[in-house]
């Protein structure tokens, strides 16, 4: 349950704001849209190595 403190005075969307934020920091809705469709686990194995390798080259082009 996300609990956002709202001060006296302070406006309401900005509360709003920061419950979306929080909400989405939460990871539900991504979590929704990747439980509608099933994905074989070949196919979430060679995306994670693909992101794995992003990421990598990305990491060495930095240094």
């Amino acid at each position: 349950m996300i609990v956002v403190p709202v001060k006296e005075g302070e406006n309401i969307e900005k509360a709003l704001k920061k419950f979306k934020r929080k909400f989405e920091k939460t990871g539900v809705v991504k979590e929704l849209r990747r439980r509608q469709a099933f994905e074989k686990p070949s196919v979430v194995k060679r995306e994670q190595k693909i992101h794995a390798i992003y990421v990598q080259k990305l990491q060495l082009g930095e240094e």
